[in-house]
């Protein structure tokens, strides 16, 4: 057991888009598609189910900064739950349980963008499968983007153009900020200072600063296509009222 939870891993190193990590990224698709019935219970049963998940993800981010105190890797340049994924992790937690409407926003634009990015392209260095570093990477960003899934599709919740802006906006200050606190504490939050080491999409973008230019335009396009739902069904609401 103790060689699935060292920070010494001489097991097999994570592989990009090998066995594991397909087949992990296929059950997270599965269980959002499992959770799509719950549209057909009641509020208890709901309930239980945002419950679980907020329980889940705390608990999920707590055993991580534990593993390492536990290990004397943890540092305030890594570790403070500054990253727009650790911030969200927690906050989507008092989302699902209290179904607020302005963390509902930030986790549906920038909980699910930047966790996907973390899924498909994961920070988990030496760590494959099945060290509980796998797990927990993937768990704490594939639940991430389940409760934002969640509480559209089965709670009926929905951004709006004034929320897009509005996470815009707010990211863009927070991103401002995380660059005075990366200076001060040496720290790359938000990777906004430089990239990061190991794979990411990132390494596709020209070098800093000029990446973050471009990351600019890429997440605005993501938070379109985000929104591209509810474009079409707005507009599909117009066009029947017009007929009707």
């Amino acid at each position: 057991m103790g060689e699935f939870i060292t920070n010494d891993y001489q097991g097999q190193p994570f592989q990009f888009l090998g066995v594991a990590h397909i087949v992990i990224l296929i059950l997270l698709v599965l269980l959002n598609l499992f959770l799509l019935r719950d549209k057909k219970k009641d509020e208890a049963a709901r309930s239980r189910t945002r419950w679980t998940i907020a329980i889940i993800l705390w608990v999920n981010e707590a055993l991580y900064h534990i593993w390492n105190i536990y290990y004397g890797s943890w540092n305030i340049q890594e570790h403070l739950p500054l990253h727009a994924c650790s911030i969200l992790i927690w906050l989507a937690g008092f989302m699902l349980i209290r179904k607020n409407q302005t963390i509902y926003e930030f986790a549906y634009f920038m909980g699910i963008a930047g966790a996907l990015q973390a899924l498909f392209t994961p920070d988990v260095g030496i760590y494959g499968f099945p060290h509980f570093r796998f797990f927990q990477t993937f768990i704490s960003h594939g639940l991430l983007v389940t409760s934002a899934v969640y509480m559209t599709t089965v709670e009926g919740f929905r951004p709006t153009w004034k929320s897009l802006l509005r996470v815009i906006v707010v990211m863009n200050i927070y991103m401002v900020l995380m660059l005075g606190v990366n200076a001060l504490i040496g720290s790359n939050f938000l990777f906004v200072s430089r990239k990061p080491p190991g794979p990411t999409l990132l390494d596709a973008l020209p070098e800093w600063p000029l990446y973050l230019l471009v990351i600019e335009a890429l997440g605005f396009v993501m938070f379109l296509l985000l929104y591209l739902p509810f474009i079409i069904k707005d507009a599909r609401a117009k066009r029947a009222e017009r007929v009707a």
